[in-house]
């Protein structure tokens, strides 16, 4: 079976209507969402449409919880006060522009959702704030993909996609209980296991404005890394016209994460 797996489509139709068609030339069996099917974006309503429309399974990201829940988790991921600011505007807007209906549909939303030996997860099974990154450490990565009890986490949030094996080892931990004196340790082997990053659909940061997303075929195991081209300037448009920070637009053409990498040393966690 071929499965479709993409996350972080942020309000952007254009992209989202793109990679659908190129599913659909590539005959997949499902599609999977990562969430974050809101933010940054200008158009919140019609893409949660279309989701509910296609009945497409998707978890809970970041920006939909924070829809819902408000801007309650501190990520501290801002390069700058002034990012930080953009982000809250984007937040307020898509605030302001999300139906009841809708925003009860991201409020339903599972954290987690797991098919057989799969799990699909917006940033991490403990956290939709998390970011695995492709560097993180090699125990930390497996103890996550552990926690989801799979051995394929999918999983976005970093807007990068990768792929990732963590060949198989022995595990050993120590257990001290209270009401015993002496320790114990236990050993357990774990098979291999992989994390595979999916990027994104509407705001890629891995240097170009393609919308990305995966195909992984459940009996070989194969991934296929899709990039697909699409109208980027209809949604840089629609950006500057409904008023979110026109930066947002210059940072899709360009696919960039951040428009500036400075230091702020006025930036400090308001939350």
């Amino acid at each position: 079976m071929k499965i479709a797996v993409m996350s972080c489509i942020h309000a952007n139709l254009p992209a989202f209507e793109a990679v659908l068609k190129d599913i659909d030339e590539n005959q997949c069996d499902s599609i999977y969402s990562l969430g974050d099917l809101v933010g940054y974006g200008p158009h919140p309503n019609e893409i949660v449409n279309k989701i509910r429309e296609l009945q497409i399974p998707s978890v809970q990201g970041c920006w939909d919880e924070d829809i819902v829940e408000g801007l309650n988790s501190c990520e501290c991921s801002y390069p700058s006060l002034l990012a930080e600011k953009r982000g809250i505007i984007a937040h307020e807007w898509t605030n302001q522009q999300i139906t009841a209906e809708n925003r009860q549909f991201l409020a339903k939303l599972p954290h987690t959702i797991k098919l057989e030996n799969l799990c699909f997860a917006h940033s991490s099974p403990n956290s939709n704030h998390e970011y695995i990154l492709p560097e993180m450490d090699a125990f930390t990565a497996l103890e996550r993909v552990l926690s989801a009890d799979a051995d394929v986490l999918f999983c976005g949030h970093t807007h990068i996609p990768y792929d990732r094996t963590l060949n198989a080892g022995m595990l050993q931990i120590r257990v001290n209980q209270s009401n015993i004196e002496s320790e114990s340790e236990r050993q357990f082997q774990t098979p291999i296991k992989r994390i595979i990053n999916v990027g994104s659909v509407g705001e890629p940061r891995h240097g170009r404005p393609n919308a990305t997303y995966v195909i992984y075929n459940t009996e070989t195991e194969e991934i296929i890394l899709r990039e697909v081209g699409y109208d980027y300037q209809s949604t840089c448009r629609d950006i500057i016209e409904k008023g979110l920070p026109p930066i947002f637009a210059w940072r899709l053409a360009k696919g960039l994460e951040f428009a500036e990498k400075a230091e702020d040393a006025t930036h400090v966690c308001q939350r």
